[in-house]
Parts: C-alpha cells; structure tokens; sequence
C-alpha cells in the first residue's frame, strides 16, 4: 500500500510539473479563467454550458457568481477541479491556479480528468461544496469515514486523529450531537443536516481555494447565517479565497467583494458588489435585481386589519405528534435507542384556499409535519381532520393505506430534494404523468399532451418531455417536481421548500403560478420554507415551529410586524439584506431557550 501511494505521489508531481506554465499571471489573482469553453455533447447537438468565459478571482477575497438555472454557473464550477458529468467536457481555454503568490503557476485544465495531479489538489488545495448533498454522499457510507477519508488520503493522518478532526468540523458547521452523527448515514440526516455535512468535509483538509455551490441553499436563514460567519471566519484565519456560487442575492450583499453575472454561458457583467447593486449596466442584472421580493429583505410594517378565517379549515391538525426511535450508542454491550418527539402536540388549522407557511430551522420537524399530513407517515398520535369536497370530515391519520387512495390526488406534495425524489430511470414524460396513469385519470395521447401542458405552465419547453432527469439543472428538476404535484388538480398541495433551489427570476415566475392555479382552482397551500422574506410576500398565516414544538403563529402581517416569540425574533433577525451598503448594520438576535 505505501509503495502504490509514493507511485501515486511521483506521478502526481510528475504530471503537474508538466502542466505548469510559464504565462504571466496577475500576482493579486489565485486563479484566472481565460476563454474556458465546456461542451456537453448529446444526440440534440453540442451544449455549450461555458462559453469563451474568462474571469479572475483575487486572492483572499469573496466572489460571488450569480445567474438563472442553467447559465453555467456550476459547470463553470465542475470546469476548475474537473469533475464535469458526462457527456461534458472542457474542449478549450485555460484554468491558471498558483495556490501561493509566489508558486508555480499551473493550469488545472491540461491536467487529465481522472490522473493523479488533479486528485491530488481536489480537496486538498481546492475544496467543492457541492449543490445536491444527497447525490454528492454516499449512502452506503458514513458521514464520518467520507469526511475522514480526506483526511487519511490527503494528510495521512491515523483514523483516531481524524475522527476527533471531523468531529471537531461537524461541530463547527453547527450539527448538534457530533459525536453520534459521525457514525450516521445520509439518510439518517435532514436536508440541512445534509448540506452542512458537505461543508465540513469540504473544509476539513483546510484548502487555499473553496468554491462553494448553493452552499446554503437548504438551510433556514439561522444556520445559513451561522455558515456564513463560518466561513467568514475561515477565510479570514486561514487566508482562503472563496468563489461562491449562489442565485440568493440576499447572500450576496452579505459576503461579495466581487460579483460576477452568467446567463447562457456566458459572462454578461462582472465588478464589485456595490457596483452591480447600485449601478448595474448590463439590462440581465438589472432584471434579477427587479425580480428580488423586496430590497432590504424582511420590512416591519404596521399589521393591517385581517380577515376572519373559514369557518371550516380544509385540514385541522389536532395535538399531532410523530415519534422515531434513534440509535443512542450502546450500554454493556446493548444497543440503546432513544425516543425524538419530531412533532409534538402540534395543532394548526389550514383554511380553504388559503397558504399557511411553516418556517422553522433545519431538523425541527417542518418536513416530518408535512409528510404526516400527506400520510407518507403515520402518526404516532393526534388527528388529521380533512374536509372533503362534500363536507364529510376525515381523520387521515386513522385510515389504512387502502382507505387513503381517494385522498391521494387530493393531497399532493412538492419534495424539498429535487434530485432524489425523481426517478433517474424514467423520462419526464413518464414522472409527471404517473399520477394521472395511476390514478386512471388519462391515458395515451391525452396524458402526453395534459403533461406538455403542465411542463409549459411551470416555464419547461415541451420539447422537453423526453429527457431524463439528469439533463436537467437543479432549478429545472424542480420545476419538474412542482408540475408532478399539481398535475392532478389537488385541492390541498404541501411544498416542501418548493423554490429554494430556484434563482430569483424563476422563483417568481414560479410563486406566481402557484398563485394564479390557487385562483383557478381553489387550492390550498402549506407552504413549507428557510426563505422568509418568500414566506412574507404569499402568505396570509405564518405558523413557527422550534423542535417540534409550534411556539408562534398567526396572520403573517402580525407575525413580520410584531413576533411575539424570541425565537421568532431571532429567525427574522437572520434574514440577510439585499443592499451591500447595510451589510451588518442589523442587530443579529440570538435566541437562548429557557431551561425546562
């Protein structure tokens, strides 16, 4: 084994000795992209997703690149360390990297793709926080043996030192309970659990460059600020530059020095942050600024006079309450487990026609509330109290799995991983139409066309019906996933972080259809989002959940204007400004529960 790794490290060095260039480089830069071209070659024709893009990143600071789904934003990434998905490519340009100011300067893109120079530097000298957590992980791994595997392979360090390394990281990145996590599987984590995984790992070898994908993407604005601070903190100690890829202009305020703005492959605008902010010259920049909720994020505005509600709530959840067991480690040589109370005696009324949003932190239990209600789980305890179309109330939570079918199509969900709840098997054709098929609602070419339709209302081409779900960006799958749910006409939709992997842009062409179908059809949403400057703009009740338990909600007027709770305070507190000019000038709360 040692004689095949010092061959490893030989070839390594021999390989990157080839691919360093004697080309002049700006001495303030750690890596300059100059004409990069990535093609994806498909039986349609070639794809250029990097098209003649050249950019500079300084060194020690934060550059930000921003664009819709599908600007090449993340091949742009994928391009630097190599890693693009096939049937891509990078066909010509150069990646000039020279980790120190006065190193050799070597250009990643002559390294081979699969050769030991490049994996010597991917993790080590460049880390990748990667979009999708839940691809990215193994799920027949450990979240502790995939982030200490770096470790071993990179600083050859024994397994006790790396263990006590990465739990030191996982505790950084704020999972609670580091110790049992190392040993936990990918699914064995929340979505947020998840991503901050990923940050660690892609930390833990302490790397001169980090480029971050949507790192925050699935996190609620309190741990997204906590990552933030994070690796602010990083990069201040340790030196490191971080190229930040992200559709949240919000975040960007925080943390740009640099913005750099993609669209179809191309770089359309690129300058510092205030610049693009306050004085944006390319007419793309200035739409994905039009498009943001609201400048300034969360506004306190006086609560108006609210409506009474329905008199009849579409759903009423009575003193709901899920219970898992988990594993505790063991005692005498006995497996112990421990009982979590993910959703503890909640009650919240949805009226009809109405969107309840459910905000919260990651792991408090939003999601497994939402999948109780679309009965994915059966309830440990409580009642689903569902007001059919003829006025006949149903406990869903009693009834057997037979008994659900009629309700299935009336309930539907939009799942907050937009990779993993599509099948990689199927055409879209086939997973947006298998509720119609399933439930015996079309056939044929019917089915075909009220799919197209659907595909064309959520912003898809229907042309587009009969790619797999590969081929599409993170933004477009969910896109998919959102024309799966409302496919059948459901009278009650739970989505589940339905649009934060969109961009700005797509994100209100999406609220806005969700709000036009609600018109059309009556529908009712709970609406199930980090993303509370979104939650502020549709909907008209706000309910907070905090470990299971509902500690505040109300009409989102009065809630926004006036929380009662200071766990509520604090989760407004986190949300980032869209104006690089206010950057830290809000008061973060931080919010201490009282001892039980």
């Amino acid at each position: 084994m040692r004689w095949r790794r010092r061959n490893l490290e030989r070839d390594a060095v021999r390989e990157i000795a080839a691919a360093t260039v004697g080309e002049p480089m700006d001495p303030d830069a750690i890596l300059e992209l100059r004409n990069l071209c990535t093609t994806f070659h498909t039986d349609e024709g070639a794809v250029h997703a990097v098209d003649d893009v050249s950019l500079r990143i300084r060194r020690g600071s934060t550059t930000c690149i921003v664009g819709e789904s599908g600007s090449g934003k993340s091949a742009t990434a994928r391009s630097i360390i190599q890693v693009v998905d096939h049937p891509g490519r990078v066909d010509s340009g150069q990646v000039l990297y020279r980790p120190t100011p006065d190193g050799a300067v070597v250009d990643l893109a002559a390294l081979n793709a699969t050769g030991p120079g490049i994996r010597s530097i991917r993790g080590r000298d460049i880390g990748l926080v990667f979009q999708e957590p839940m691809s990215s992980l193994s799920p027949v791994h450990t979240i502790g043996d995939q982030i200490g595997e770096l470790l071993e392979l990179h600083e050859r360090l024994s397994p006790q030192a790396a263990k006590e390394r990465v739990i030191d990281d996982l505790r950084r990145v704020g999972i609670p309970r580091p110790e049992e996590r190392f040993g936990a599987y990918t699914f064995q984590l929340s979505g947020g659990m998840r991503q901050r995984a990923m940050i660690a790992m892609a930390l833990v070898c302490r790397p001169s460059l980090l480029i971050a994908d949507e790192p925050t993407t699935a996190l609620d604005v309190t741990t997204q600020a906590q990552i933030l601070d994070l690796l602010a903190e990083l990069k201040q100690s340790l030196g490191m530059t971080l190229m930040f890829i992200t559709h949240d202009l919000g975040v960007v305020a925080e943390i740009a020095d640099d913005v750099v703005v993609m669209r179809h492959g191309k770089v359309v605008e690129h300058g510092p942050v205030d610049q693009i902010f306050h004085d944006p010259r390319h007419e793309y920049t200035q739409e994905l600024l039009a498009a943001l909720p609201q400048r300034g994020a969360v506004t306190v505005t006086e609560p108006e006079p609210v409506a009474e509600a329905s008199p009849r709530p579409l759903l009423r959840i009575e003193d709901l309450e899920m219970t898992f067991e988990a594993a505790a480690g063991t005692l005498f040589g006995r497996r112990r487990t421990e009982r979590v109370n993910a959703v503890d005696k909640v009650t919240l009324d949805i009226p009809e026609g109405s969107t309840v949003g459910l905000v919260g932190e990651s792991g408090c239990g939003k999601t497994t509330l939402g999948r109780c209600v679309l009965r994915a789980y059966r309830p440990t305890a409580g009642k689903l109290l569902y007001a059919g179309a003829d006025g006949r109330v149903t406990d869903l939570a009693r009834l057997s799995e037979k008994e659900l079918l009629p309700f299935r199509r009336q309930i539907r969900m939009v799942f907050q991983d937009p990779y993993g709840s599509l099948n990689p098997r199927m055409t879209v054709r086939q997973v947006v139409g298998e509720p119609l098929r399933v439930a015996g609602l079309a056939s044929g070419s019917e089915l075909d066309g009220r799919v197209e339709d659907m595909l064309e209302r959520v912003g898809l081409k229907r042309s587009m019906a009969g790619r797999y779900p590969h081929a599409f960006s993170g933004g477009e799958r969910q896109r998919i996933g959102i024309a799966r749910a409302l496919i059948t006409e459901p009278r009650l939709v739970v989505a589940d972080e339905a649009v934060s992997a969109l961009d700005v842009s797509v994100r209100t062409q999406i609220l806005e259809l969700l709000a036009e179908l609600q018109d059309d059809l009556g529908l009712t949403y709970l609406f199930i989002s980090h993303d509370l400057s979104v939650v502020e703009r549709i909907c008209d009740q706000v309910a907070v959940m905090y470990f299971g338990v509902m500690v505040e909600q109300g009409p989102a007027e009065q809630v926004f204007a006036d929380p009662e709770h200071g766990y509520t305070r604090a989760l407004l507190s986190a949300v980032p400004v869209a104006d690089p000019r206010e950057r830290g000038t809000r008061e973060r709360v931080a919010y201490e529960p009282e001892p039980a």
